[in-house]
Parts: C-alpha cells; sequence; structure tokens
C-alpha cells in the first residue's frame, strides 16, 4: 500500500474517535470467526496502517498509534510502516499482555479504549478487561468504527459451498455428528454452538473459498441433541446440497440470525462453549448456562484417521513429483544464465502444482526469498519489490498445495551458485534440529511445546535462537494451520497432548537480518512406535515423515554432522527416490536421482 493512503484514513479514525467521546481503537488482526486468514472485508488493520502480514495487532490513540507484531514480521513491517507515524513495538509472541501494557501508558485513567467485539476473542476480551481495569481505563466493544470510515469496505464473500465426498472425506458427515454430540452429552450439554470455519467445514464435510488458500466459508454453526443450524450466507448452498443436509439433521438459515439463536436458547439450557475459538460478541447474547471447553471437532479433525493419512501420503506424493519438475527446470534456466527472480519461483512453481491429480489450490502464498529477503520468515515477492536470483547465496522457498486428500507445506533451502562457509553452517544447524526432532520418540499424551526444545537444541548449543514456533498443526484439505497442537514455547495447556494420527510441521531456522534465511521444514504424522520395552512404560508415538522432496545436500557442512544424522538423511532420501521416481520422467527424474544420492 502506498503509505499517503494511511495518513488521511488515520485521521479520518482519529475523527471518529472524537465524536465518539473514545481515547483509542484497537484493531485485532481478525473475523467473527477469529481466522487466521481473513476476507477482505475484515482487514481493517492492512487498511489502515498498510501492514500486510498476516498477524498483528494495531492501536490508534488520538496522538500516537503502534503495531504489534512478532520477529516474523519485524523486517517486513519496518519497511511498511515506514512513514506513516505508526511505531512498531517488537513484541516476542502475539499475547495480549503486550498490547495491554502499552495501551495503560499511552492513555490516561478513565480512557476508553474501543474495540469491535464482534471480532475480538472471548478469551482476549477477559484478558485485556483483567489487565485495563486495574489501570482505570474502560473498554468499548459495541461499536464498529470501521464502518464509519471506510467508504468502499468489501461485502461479505458469495462464493458457492461444495461438498468434501468419499473416497476423500473418509468419515461420514453423520458420524462426525454423533462423535460431537457424544463429547456434548459428556459434558451435559444440550446445545454447542461453533464459530471456527475449519471446525464447521470439517464436521459438515463441505467446503469453501471464501478465504484466500483455506478452503472455508463464512458461518456459525449450533447444534442441539438431534438437529443442527447452519448460519450463512443466502444462495451459498444449492438446492441438491441443502437436501442431503436436510437428511442429515442439518438445517440453513440466514448468516446474521446467529446471534438471535443464542439469544433465544432457554435459560436453564447448557451450552458448550469453546472460549477460545468464539468472539465476545456472541458470548455476550447468551443468557442460558454455559460449559467452556475445547470443541469436540477441534480434537477430532486434528487425528487424522488411517484412511485420511494414506490420502495424505497420496497428496504428498504428488506434491513432491511437481516440485522435481520445478526444481529440474529452475536449476537448468539457472545454469543457462537466464534471468529468474523471486516471481518466477511462484509462478513456475504454482503452475507445476496445478497439473497433479486432485490438487485445488495452495495452501498459503509462496515465498521465495534469495538471500536477506530469507531472513523475513513471511516474506512475499511483489511486482513492485522483488530480487533478481544471480550471483552465490541462498535460495528458501516456503510453499504448499490444497489437495482433495490434503494439505502441504514444506520449506526447502537451495544453493545458488557457491554458498559461504557461515551459510553453509547455518543450514547444517537447521538441518541438525529438523533431524534431532524427527527422529524422537515420546509418550503418547505429550503437551506437544515440551518436544520444542529438541529441535532448537543443536542451534542453542551455537547461541542460535529463532523466532516462531517449530512446529503447527495441519489440516486434511482444511486450514495448513490448524490446533490444538503447537510445537512451540507456547503456554502447555492439556488439549495440546500429542495423539496418534495427528499432522504437525517441524521448521526450526535461522534468520540473518540483511544477509540470509535457513528453514528447513517437513510435516511429520504421530504413529505408534514399538520400542524395546514392549510399551511396559506406556505407549510411545514417533513421527513419520510425509513430506517428500530431496533435501540440498550441497548446502551442508558435512563435518557438522554425526554418522548417525548421515544414515537419517540417507535413509530418508532413499524413500523420497523411491516414492517419487515412478510419479516423474525425463529430467524431473534425473534431477531427482542426482539430488537423492547419499552422502
Amino acid at each position: 500500500m502506498d503509505q499517503p493512503l494511511v495518513a488521511p484514513r488515520l485521521q479520518r479514525l482519529r475523527a471518529a474517535l472524537q465524536e465518539q467521546a473514545l481515547d483509542a481503537l484497537l484493531v485485532p488482526s481478525s473475523d467473527p470467526h477469529l481466522s487466521e486468514y481473513l476476507p477482505e472485508r475484515w482487514q481493517g488493520r492492512q487498511w489502515l496502517s498498510g501492514f500486510t502480514g498476516s498477524m498483528g495487532t494495531l492501536v490508534v490513540a488520538r496522538e500516537a498509534a503502534a503495531l504489534f507484531a512478532d520477529s516474523r514480521y519485524w523486517d517486513q513491517a519496518e519497511r511498511e510502516l515506514a512513514g506513516s507515524g505508526i511505531e512498531l513495538v517488537k513484541i516476542p509472541t502475539g499475547a495480549i499482555t503486550h498490547v495491554s501494557d502499552w495501551v495503560a501508558k499511552a492513555l490516561p485513567r478513565g480512557a476508553t479504549l474501543a474495540v469491535d467485539g464482534s471480532v475480538l476473542g472471548l478469551a482476549t476480551a477477559q484478558a485485556l478487561r483483567q489487565a485495563l481495569e486495574p489501570e482505570g481505563i474502560q473498554l468499548r466493544t459495541d461499536l464498529d468504527l470501521l464502518d464509519a470510515i471506510w467508504p468502499d469496505r468489501p461485502a461479505l464473500p458469495s462464493a458457492a459451498v461444495y461438498e468434501h465426498v468419499a473416497p476423500h472425506a473418509a468419515v461420514a458427515r453423520a458420524d462426525k455428528l454423533a462423535q460431537v454430540r457424544d463429547a456434548m452429552a459428556q459434558r451435559g450439554a444440550a446445545f454447542h454452538f461453533i464459530s471456527s470455519l475449519d471446525d464447521i467445514a470439517w464436521l459438515l464435510n463441505l467446503r469453501g473459498a471464501d478465504v484466500d488458500y483455506n478452503p472455508v466459508f463464512l458461518a456459525h454453526l449450533l447444534l442441539d441433541e438431534r438437529q443442527a443450524t447452519l448460519f450463512i450466507g443466502e444462495g451459498k448452498v444449492d438446492e441438491a446440497l441443502r437436501a442431503r443436509l436436510e437428511a442429515d439433521g442439518v438445517h440453513l438459515a440466514p448468516y446474521g440470525e446467529a446471534a438471535a439463536a443464542l439469544a433465544a436458547l432457554p435459560a436453564d439450557a447448557l451450552l458448550l462453549l469453546d472460549p477460545k475459538r468464539v468472539t465476545l460478541a456472541f458470548r455476550e447474547q447468551l443468557r442460558c448456562r454455559v460449559v467452556e471447553a475445547i470443541n469436540p471437532s477441534t480434537l477430532a479433525k486434528s487425528r487424522k484417521t488411517p484412511e485420511e493419512a494414506a490420502h495424505v501420503r497420496e497428496a504428498m506424493a504428488e506434491d513432491g513429483a511437481a516440485m522435481c519438475a520445478f526444481y529440474a527446470r529452475f536449476e537448468q534456466a539457472l545454469a543457462r544464465g537466464e534471468r529468474l527472480t523471486e516471481l518466477t519461483v511462484d509462478e513456475w512453481l504454482s503452475a507445476e502444482r496445478a497439473m497433479r491429480a486432485n490438487f485445488v489450490g495452495l495452501s498459503f502464498p509462496v515465498i521465495a526469498g534469495f538471500n536477506a529477503n530469507g531472513a523475513m520468515p513471511h516474506y512475499r515477492a511483489t511486482e513492485a519489490s522483488h530480487a533478481v536470483i544471480e550471483g552465490d547465496g541462498l535460495l528458501l522457498i516456503d510453499s504448499g498445495g490444497q489437495y482433495l486428500g490434503g494439505t502441504t507445506d514444506i520449506t526447502r533451502v537451495w544453493a545458488v551458485g557457491t554458498p559461504s562457509a557461515a551459510m553453509r553452517r547455518d543450514y547444517t544447524l537447521v538441518l541438525k534440529g529438523t533431524m534431532a526432532l524427527s527422529r524422537t520418540r515420546f509418550p503418547r499424551g505429550t503437551l506437544s511445546p515440551m518436544l520444542d526444545a529438541i529441535a532448537r537444541a543443536p542451534l542453542w548449543a551455537e547461541g542460535i535462537d529463532f523466532g516462531h514456533g517449530t512446529g503447527h498443526g495441519v489440516g486434511y484439505f482444511l486450514n495448513v494451520h490448524e490446533g490444538p497442537q503447537s510445537i512451540s514455547k507456547a503456554q502447555p495447556d492439556p488439549s495440546m497432548a500429542m495423539e496418534p494420527g495427528m499432522i504437525t510441521s517441524i521448521e526450526p531456522g535461522v534468520y540473518r537480518s540483511g544477509q540470509w534465511g535457513v528453514r528447513i521444514e517437513n510435516l511429520v504424522l504421530n504413529v505408534p512406535a514399538d520400542t524395546p520395552e514392549g510399551g511396559a512404560f506406556g505407549p510411545m508415538l514417533e513421527f513419520e515423515t510425509l513430506t517428500l522432496c530431496p533435501i540440498d545436500t550441497r548446502c551442508i557442512e558435512r563435518v557438522l554432522l554425526r554418522p548417525d544424522e548421515v544414515e537419517w538423511l540417507n535413509a530418508y532420501h532413499a524413500t523420497v527416490r523411491e516414492r517419487l521416481a515412478p510419479r516423474v520422467s525425463g529430467d524431473a527424474l534425473a534431477w531427482l536421482l542426482a539430488r537423492t544420492a547419499p552422502l
């Protein structure tokens, strides 16, 4: 965005603050479903500030403004906020406490902070109030000030919803609904309200296109012990699909009627609600009794069935074949001296994926960063700002696809010319972290954050760390980021227990601002582990590496690898070669054989 657009927008907002007798506005990166990737209508933080990162919180006061972002976005935010008058506040995590601390210092006692309660998470609202009320700062949540100052604000998306069908939808909708109702009964709840889009899509075996890169659709869902009401935009479900939903006890209602339906629930009814996955505005509609717990569907969809795991393996093979074709073409063009840019990577790699069986779309924007651009974890090349790939260095490519049978997410770093010794050292340390965690066995039920240090240990030993999590859950033809598990420095809670069938990324990294970045990412599946003790100490899990793509051995500093690490890497490459060779031919096959040669 051109920064000249930011100043008048902030000016209009400050005028609206004065009219409403407000002192500041908080704009989260959020929508009424607390989504990670937002429909354009709720990209108010980006519209106001010019910062295009997917995560960040904006606070605009009458005399100051601040954008709160973690280390994944610092370089990007500094560049995009330059000249806007908005301060970048660098924070270690996305915790709302960093925002409340700034607000408490910036605003006087008796001030009022506004935030749209329809996009404010219930748990976040509780934390904000707890932090600000002792400072004498009130929270007002009944206004959407963006509507008053955003004249061409986008409308709600209108893409049609479609059904995810067998064989890729391996569990019937009726069976999933029964599973969730069993969990409701265990809590004594007669009703259950769901706003998180991937939960709804998974539970009803439906998919959509309302959110870029995630095959979900805008809706809310209210379940009782026998029926369900899907609150969704008019015209998004055709008559044939409506009839199939009705047959499973799912009735349609207008998207905007969800709040009224909650308000109408009997006062003596008990409703199951996930405080981390519902907004304050919906919670405030309720007059009935509430039990707060994680959505049963969030737990269930994280544990892929054996049939789903088989489809994911197939999707990984298709994805790996696409990458072989891309890399063969790219390296040949590079050797011929053709002019290649980061945009070329995006164009060519996306085109190769689009030709694979059961491909639906990308799972997130391609991240192709050469040298210094690779040091920004969420960098994206644009027509206005991108690098030519030439000379010596490292090219980081983070990409993924949505297939009917799974979601992929992979990061590789490739040598361009001759990488320096320092680059090879960083690369090898990151690889050691990826391998260390990939080879780990652990008791079933281990809280996922407890595994984080294993991937960091080789880096910590050299005084190096990285600012993002080591791993996130991945959906099944759904969101590329899903919970509840998170291999990170997050505060553990019981819902983060590692269970069979979970798919998680392993992606440690090193980022040297202005120089280069390294991240090596595979997706792994939790599977039962056979141990010498035969389960005497309880069931154990290990990781099956799902991702199929060579790891560039040209970037390795060989003396830093132990013999057992070399053995793991050679075995991985043998598997990649065996699984992908039947799917590629010609130059792609030759490239695959060369890049999987054993060390």
